[in-house]
C-alpha cells in the first residue's frame, strides 16, 4: 500500500475540440507531472469533468492513468456516483485497473441524511480491499456530512483512511485531524486553505491549482513539514491569488483546462453547458500565470 500523502494535484480531462477524450494528452499530462516531482495524482475528479463522462471513458481513463503512472506515484482514482451501486461499480473497477486508492463522495442530487450517507460509504468501501478517501464538499453535493458521521465511518470501516474536507470549515478539518488518532487522516480540498488546514493536522492536499503550478504546491507543502513556515508562507503568497480565483470564480474546471493549454499542455474545451472563459476572466487567468512565472524565475 503506498503511502497518501503530500500535494496531488487532481487532473482536468483533457478534449479535442469535438469534445471527444483526449486519451493521448491526458497520458503526456501526466509524464509531464511526475517530471515535475509531484507527491501523487487523482483523476476522474470534480476537477476531471466526471459527471460528464460515460461510464466507458471513466473505465479507460482509470486503466490509461495506471499504465501511465507505472507505480511511480500514488494514484487516486476518483469513483463517485449518484448511486450505491454505480459507486461500487467505479470502484470495483478502479480496484481492478490498479488505483492506490478510490475518492468517493456522498451522492450529490439526492442530499442524503447522515445515516444514509454512512452507509452508502460503507457499503462502497467494503467492496473493495483498496484505501478509500471519503469526501465532504457541501457546495457540490449539497450536504454537510457532520464530524461525527465523518468520524463513525472512519472508525468502523477499515479501509475508509482518508476524508477530503472541503467545506470550508477549518474547525473541521481540526477536529477529524485531532479525533480521528490516525482512524483518519485528512486531506485539504480547499484551495485557499491549504497551509491553514496543514497546521492543523492535515497531511495532504488534493488541489486544483496543482494542475497550473506543481513544482509550487509540491514545494509548499514540503516546506510546511519542514518546519520552514517562513518560505511556506512566502510560497502561498504566490499561490494565494489564484486559488481564491479557482475558488470564487465558479469556474475551476474551464480555468485549470484553459491553463494547461497556456502551458502547452493538453486541455482543449469542457462539456457542456460549461462555456469557456470570458475575455475578462481569460485575461485575469494569463495575468495570475504571468505572476507565477515571473516569481519563479
Amino acid at each position: 500500500m503506498k503511502k497518501l500523502e503530500g500535494a496531488f494535484p487532481v487532473l482536468v480531462t483533457p478534449m479535442n475540440e469535438d469534445e471527444t477524450v483526449n486519451y493521448e494528452g491526458f497520458a503526456q499530462n501526466i509524464e509531464k507531472f511526475i517530471v515535475e516531482g509531484v507527491a501523487g495524482l487523482c483523476i476522474n475528479g470534480s476537477t476531471g469533468e466526471f459527471v460528464s463522462l460515460t461510464k466507458e471513458e471513466r473505465f479507460k481513463l482509470a486503466e490509461t492513468g495506471v499504465k501511465q503512472v507505472a507505480g511511480r506515484v500514488p494514484l487516486i482514482i476518483g469513483t463517485a456516483a449518484e448511486t450505491t451501486k454505480d459507486a461500487i461499480e467505479y470502484t470495483k473497477q478502479a480496484e481492478k485497473a490498479g488505483a492506490d486508492a478510490a475518492l468517493l463522495i456522498n451522492s450529490y442530487y439526492a442530499h442524503p441524511k447522515e445515516d444514509e450517507i454512512y452507509a452508502h460509504f460503507k457499503a462502497v468501501a467494503e467492496s473493495v480491499s483498496i484505501p478509500v478517501m471519503i469526501y465532504n464538499n457541501p457546495f457540490t453535493s449539497g450536504v454537510d456530512i457532520s464530524t461525527e458521521t465523518i468520524l463513525k465511518v472512519g472508525r468502523d470501516v477499515d479501509n475508509i483512511t482518508h476524508i477530503k474536507e472541503s467545506s470550508g470549515d477549518i474547525r473541521k478539518a481540526r477536529d477529524i485531524a485531532r479525533q480521528g488518532k490516525g482512524d483518519l487522516k485528512v486531506f485539504c480540498g480547499s484551495e485557499d486553505l491549504a497551509i491553514e488546514s496543514l497546521l492543523v493536522g492535515a497531511t495532504g492536499w488534493i488541489s486544483v491549482s496543482g494542475n497550473i503550478a506543481p513544482r509550487l504546491v509540491t514545494d509548499l507543502y514540503n516546506a510546511v513539514q519542514e518546519g520552514n513556515l517562513d518560505k511556506a508562507w512566502e510560497l502561498y503568497d504566490r499561490l494565494l491569488p489564484l486559488c481564491e480565483f479557482l475558488e470564487g470564480s465558479g469556474k475551476y474546471v474551464q480555468i485549470a483546462k484553459r491553463a494547461m493549454e497556456l502551458k502547452g499542455w493538453s486541455g482543449g474545451p469542457c462539456r457542456l453547458p460549461r462555456l469557456p472563459l470570458s475575455a475578462e476572466e481569460d485575461a485575469r487567468l494569463k495575468e495570475l500565470m504571468d505572476s507565477l512565472e515571473t516569481v519563479s524565475q
